[in-house]
């Protein structure tokens, strides 16, 4: 026997188990994230708390006060919602912003998607013509609705001058009673659909054409492969931006404010700019507010069942 046993060299494991660390380390940490994380979002939340959040929760305090600038506010409970509710102007404002929004959803929800059905079919100059269909929305609202200001003019505007040219009878558009809120519906349309254009262009495009190549296979013409392939691949698109339609024209004010001033005969006065007149003309920050709020309300519950009827037919 040997004196001493032969030792054996210890080796070193190549790759040391990490030791996790402890549970308050990782707590630390998570905090220290979430605090950074809230650092960055802190100058956002501010602007929103600064110029929306608080005007609106003040809106609604003021609808329940007899307010003046300079003075103090007296409450007075829901007076000033009985009074506008039995403004003459109150019935005329709410009939021409409903028909604004059914005209609108009739002729500036179906113009967009039809466009972007022909600009997604075209094989050059796409770009092109996706400035040209965008270029509205570039221009500022007030001197958009100066220009069809000018081209409705019954004188000497240009729609009224084609018309002559053409040999048809002309019309008064925005002068006219019965023709001023359909002119400001065409205004609003032309406007405002460049986005929902793209917005449109951007869900065909995301469409397999798969899909297509065998809807033609199946003898499927142009009409049946939209209605059964282009309208259930954009369904969601389609919904969204139709909810998002009624809310936009139901606040519609622009083009009342600056092409007829709610004329004629308060053919176009709309809750927003009966609102505003409120506020600004008759010094009733009350009575406006209350007008707000009642906005307010009416969207958020059409846009709370909207949303559950639309997500229950999502589910089905």
């Amino acid at each position: 026997m040997t004196k001493t046993a032969e030792r054996r060299p210890v080796t070193k494991a190549a790759h040391p188990v990490p030791v996790p660390p402890p549970v308050r380390d990782l707590r630390r940490r998570r905090l220290i994230d979430q605090v950074r994380a809230y650092g960055f979002l802190l100058g956002g939340l501010l602007c929103f708390a600064l110029f929306s959040w608080y005007p609106a929760i003040r809106s609604v305090v003021i609808a329940f006060q007899k307010y003046t600038p300079g003075s103090e506010p007296e409450w007075v409970g829901t007076a000033n919602f009985t009074r506008v509710w039995h403004d003459p102007e109150f019935s005329a404002a709410w009939r021409n912003t409903l028909t604004f929004t059914l005209l609108a959803l009739l002729i500036g929800f179906a113009v967009p998607f039809v466009l972007a059905l022909v600009l997604n079919e075209l094989r050059h100059a796409k770009a092109f013509f996706r400035v040209v269909v965008y270029l509205p929305v570039m221009i500022p609202p007030v001197v958009s609705a100066l220009l069809w200001k000018w081209f409705y003019d019954p004188g000497a505007g240009l729609a009224n001058e084609a018309l002559r040219f053409l040999h048809l009878p002309t019309s008064n558009w925005s002068n006219g009673a019965d023709t001023a809120l359909v002119s400001l519906v065409i205004v609003a349309t032309w406007a405002n659909m460049g986005g929902t254009v793209l917005i449109y262009l951007a869900a065909l495009q995301s469409i397999p054409g798969e899909l297509y190549e065998a809807a033609e296979l199946d003898g499927a013409n142009l009409l049946q492969r939209v209605r059964h392939v282009t309208v259930p691949q954009t369904r969601f698109v389609i919904l969204m931006l139709m909810l998002l339609q009624i809310i936009a024209t139901m606040q519609v004010f622009t083009e009342p404010f600056v092409i007829t001033g709610g004329g004629p005969e308060n053919a176009t006065v709309t809750v927003l700019y009966l609102i505003y007149k409120y506020a600004f003309l008759y010094n009733d920050f009350g009575g406006a507010c209350a007008l707000s709020v009642m906005l307010l309300l009416l969207l958020g519950a059409f846009s709370a069942v909207y949303l559950r009827l639309t997500r229950s037919e999502g589910d089905a």
